[in-house]
């Protein structure tokens, strides 16, 4: 039998409302395991076990009267340390933010509070988002990824990834930017979805590069993804950039049937390079599909190997304007060693920022200034728009694309990798950020012990596409099993 921190967010909702367990019970359980395990993976940068085990009791109250309750009702929830919640740590684990507390909820944690999912902390990240093994947080905490101690877990969303696949919660929240969702999910066996740009609300989300940013769910299965999605997506009064697109019941595509769905394959993204036990996995999935009845294409997305250089120009000019506010007046941390304004500002920032989001900010300067504008940042814009229209071309073609996730799997801690090695461990994610299209990643086997996802893109607001064949799929899977 089961424990319940092994159950998945759908199994446990069944279970609350059938009062089977209680919320109370679920949420012990939860704060039980992270005892045990956080020590060694480093999930969490801060708890809040009372304020959630009094929130489970309210829910249990609720269930036990007969009154409606949401649609998360009692299921915990983790989110990454960039969303700002009221009266909490919200740091983005950055030291220039050391001690910050949340003023107001971010639009995501009031609609999971709405929904009754019982909130139970804030994951370890890369500073600010950037990064792609949450080793640059500036919290003394190393999180690593529980399939083997020595490796990393992917960033910047890393905590959110090892808290679902160490049992430490159901669904997690983390943000993409340019993969920090689906590049974690892969390398730690979780299922992560990033959705399209505007389905998502990031008011309350400490931007890094605001136009490329989303809040997406970590979870055990698609369906629990589905279930998370249905909640977060939707308009937003303090977000203009969130579209007024229907959100449809996400679980209603959920069928295992995808007989005669034309799934593209994208020759560029099966380069020289790729893992040998990588390029295994993800020809076996091809073949699952098949056997589903899917139809398998080839396509092309010509652009694709710009997408890299054109990311690391765009998303650091962002970058560079949204940390601008962080000057130790306004907003961060003030040095107490200065004797000028100039001093103030150059000692603060110094102090407060680590060196990856330093060396972004010196390259999105650079790309924005005077003389460097043009032959720099107005040039990856129209490279953003070829990228694009690739897309939009393949879409003519294919309901959704199938490429792996990350070139190889998890790579060790020690590892020394220079800033642009790990710059393009994005290569296959960075893409769809640039497009704003949908793309999830989803746990499709294993080689030298580590886990293994494939990534599906869909066209914009098509997250029901892939849902429908990543759940296929992973249905597929555990029959075999």
């Amino acid at each position: 039998m089961k424990k319940i921190y092994e159950l998945t967010a759908f199994e446990i909702k069944e279970k609350i409302l059938n009062r089977e367990l209680t919320s109370e019970e679920v949420v012990t359980a939860i704060f039980n395991r992270i005892e045990e395990t956080d020590g060694e993976i480093g999930s969490f940068v801060s708890l809040r076990k009372e304020k959630a085990l009094e929130e489970a009791r309210l829910v249990d109250k609720k269930i036990q009267n007969g009154e409606p309750v949401g649609a998360l009702a009692g299921i915990p929830v983790a989110l990454k340390d960039n969303m700002v919640s009221i009266g909490e740590p919200s740091q983005s684990a950055s030291k220039i933010l050391e001690g910050y507390e949340g003023i107001y909820d971010a639009t995501v944690v009031k609609k999971l509070k709405d929904a009754d999912a019982i909130i139970i902390g804030k994951t370890n990240m890369d500073e600010f988002a950037m990064g792609s093994t949450t080793t640059t947080s500036a919290y003394e905490k190393t999180t690593k990824n529980p399939w083997d101690l020595d490796r990393v877990p992917g960033g910047s969303s890393g905590g959110g990834a090892t808290s679902v696949a160490s049992n430490q919660c159901f669904i997690s929240l983390g943000s993409d930017t340019g993969g920090s969702i689906r590049q974690p999910a892969s390398f730690c066996g979780v299922v992560g979805l990033k959705p399209t740009y505007g389905r998502i609300s990031r008011y309350g989300l400490m931007a890094f590069a605001s136009s490329l940013d989303q809040i997406g769910p970590f979870a055990k299965t698609v369906k629990d993804v589905a279930l998370a999605l249905n909640t977060l997506a939707g308009v937003d009064d303090y977000d203009s950039t969130v579209e007024e697109v229907e959100v449809p019941n996400y679980l209603d595509y959920l069928t295992g049937d995808i007989k005669g769905m034309k799934i593209g394959v994208p020759k560029e993204y099966f380069i020289e390079g790729l893992n040998p036990g990588v390029k295994k996995v993800v020809d076996e999935a091809l073949e699952t599909f098949k056997s589903l009845g899917a139809e398998i294409v080839e396509i092309s997305l010509p652009h694709t190997k710009y997408a890299a250089p054109t990311y690391y120009v765009l998303a650091p000019a962002e970058a560079s304007s949204n940390l601008a506010r962080f000057d130790g007046v306004r907003y961060g941390h003030r040095t107490t060693n200065a004797s000028n304004i100039d001093e103030l500002y150059t000692k603060s920032r110094s102090e407060g920022f680590g060196d990856e989001v330093k060396r972004r900010i010196m390259i999105g300067t650079y790309v924005l200034s005077a003389g460097f504008f043009d032959a720099y940042f107005k040039k990856a814009q129209k490279v953003r728009r070829l990228i694009k229209n690739d897309f939009d071309k393949a879409f003519e073609q294919v309901d959704i694309i199938f490429t792996p996730v990350t070139p190889g799997p998890a790579f060790r801690l020690d590892a020394k990798k220079t800033p642009v090695e790990l710059y393009l461990e994005d290569i296959f994610t960075i893409p769809a950020n640039l497009a704003g299209i949908p793309g999830i990643s989803i746990p499709a086997g294993m080689t030298e012990g580590l886990p293994v996802g494939i990534q599906l893109l869909g066209r914009a607001f098509g997250e029901k596409d892939i849902l429908k064949a990543g759940d296929a799929f992973e249905k597929a899977i555990k029959e075999r099993v």
